[in-house]
């Protein structure tokens, strides 16, 4: 498909952040395309979070740096403006895993490092001045079942992060019903994450960076971008584009699209009793994600996975867009907040998230001056300034200990060709369905997640 021509006013993504962000007087019109070959010092493909932390960090260390960052849409047109508004310390792979594969002393460094992480977005969305209803409040997990809530007692006695929930404190923060107890942990804030994206792009711009948009890169090698519009030539290219990886990078990733509902801005009685009056977020502690937020304007925002992977790793608008994961998305939020009507929701979308082959992000910069960072499995919002900071290290040749966090020179190995790809994955999704209505039955454990759970290596 063919990006929009530059200068058009375009709908953009679906859903309420982009709505909101029109509202605000964004008309989402491309930026100038390239304009022909150019030389640079840094060229850096996707205009998400990835690749604009990654031109912030640099300008933000050494202004005379010249960063071209080269978007085939407009910033933020992934999943960087389509999330669910968490900006938290989660890392694709678990502290047990990270300790398995890299020892306890580097497993406790990478958890450092991506508390930091939401504390450093933080800070850099006041000094920009960037208004995305940034609220540090903290994430509760809800345990609604005998074994979520065993579980939930398992990850906070491994944990120094996390503290259990009696069922009082646990329903003081999160009003939803049947709640048996729950986990806590305040190294994650609240954000309306297009807001956030859209004006990392100007805080770029700002800094001497310059975005292309409506441009499609369609190949990446070591000094070279090759586009629609011209040839960059750069000492450094990075690689900064999640769930589209799948078509520049064969097989490295899969998309798997993660889908979201929204209402109306509901009234106080509702929040009266729902709460999440601190900025929290909340999920619970199912094997099949979920995921929500309270928004600034009081609405809820309820996401989670469920919707196919498709053949070929393709990526495709209508693929935002699945009737069924949407309604099973509504009863799931009305099933933890009986106060809901069908008519209160107002709003659906969805987009690819990426998952590598481990489940174990990475970022890295080869000798031959070619970076990457990617493989969040949805949980990119911190983990990117994380992966922009680390590259801007490593481009800059600075002796910083974030280039020596674990996941620095990590590469998961490639997924499996079709049609294995698609029964793996396809057959992943339904396994973790089954699990939780295994564990609503035996009301234990899930034997199906502990099983899929370590071929994950989790």
């Amino acid at each position: 498909m063919r990006p929009p021509r530059a200068g058009t006013a375009v709908s953009g993504p679906p859903g309420l952040w982009f709505d909101q962000v029109r509202a605000d007087g964004d008309d989402l019109a491309p930026r100038p395309a390239l304009d022909g070959d150019t030389d640079v010092d840094v060229c850096v493909v996707g205009a998400g979070y990835t690749g604009l932390w990654t031109a912030h960090s640099l300008l933000r260390a050494d202004p005379t740096i010249r960063v071209l960052v080269v978007e085939r849409r407009i910033a933020g047109f992934g999943a960087s403006g389509r999330n669910g508004g968490w900006c938290s310390a989660l890392f694709p792979a678990s502290a047990a895993a990270l300790a398995r594969r890299h020892g306890p002393a580097a497993a406790a460094a990478m958890r450092a490092a991506m508390r930091d992480a939401v504390d450093e977005v933080g800070g850099v969305v006041a000094e920009e001045g960037i208004a995305c209803d940034w609220v540090k409040g903290g994430t509760v997990v809800l345990a609604r079942t005998p074994a979520q809530l065993a579980r939930a007692r398992s990850e906070a006695a491994a944990s120094d992060e996390e503290r259990l929930l009696d069922r009082d404190e646990a329903a003081a923060l999160v009003g939803a019903s049947g709640v048996l107890g729950a986990t806590f942990t305040p190294d994650c804030a609240r954000v309306q994450p297009a807001r956030l994206v859209r004006g990392l792009a100007r805080a770029v711009e700002r800094r001497g960076g310059r975005i292309v948009e409506a441009t499609a890169a369609h190949s990446i090698a070591p000094g070279r971008v090759v586009t629609e519009r011209g040839v960059v030539r750069a000492r450094y290219v990075v690689r900064a584009t999640e769930a589209w990886s799948s078509a520049l990078a064969a097989r490295s990733v899969v998309p798997v699209y993660s889908l979201i509902v929204a209402t109306r801005p509901l009234p106080s009685s509702f929040w009266d009793g729902a709460g999440l009056a601190g900025g929290q977020t909340f999920s619970d502690h199912r094997h099949l994600v979920v995921y929500g937020q309270r928004t600034a304007d009081d609405r809820l925002v309820f996401g989670g996975r469920g919707a196919p992977y498709h053949w070929r790793s393709r990526i495709r608008a209508e693929y935002d867009h699945e009737p069924r994961v949407f309604a099973g998305l509504r009863s799931a939020a009305r099933e933890l907040f009986p106060a809901l009507a069908p008519a209160d929701f107002t709003h659906a979308w969805g987009g690819p998230l990426a998952i590598p082959r481990d489940w174990h992000a990475g970022v890295g910069l080869d000798g031959d001056g070619l970076g990457r960072a990617g493989g969040y499995v949805g949980d990119g919002v911190g983990t990117a300034n994380l992966a922009g900071r680390t590259l801007a290290a490593l481009i800059l040749g600075r002796d910083d200990p974030i280039t020596r966090l674990p996941w620095v020179g990590h590469r998961s190995r490639r997924w499996e060709p079709e049609p294995l790809r698609w029964l793996l994955v396809n057959a992943g999704l339904r396994l973790m369905t089954l699990a939780d209505t295994e564990e609503r039955l035996k009301r234990r454990p899930s034997v199906i997640a502990t099983t899929l759970s370590r071929a994950l290596g989790g």
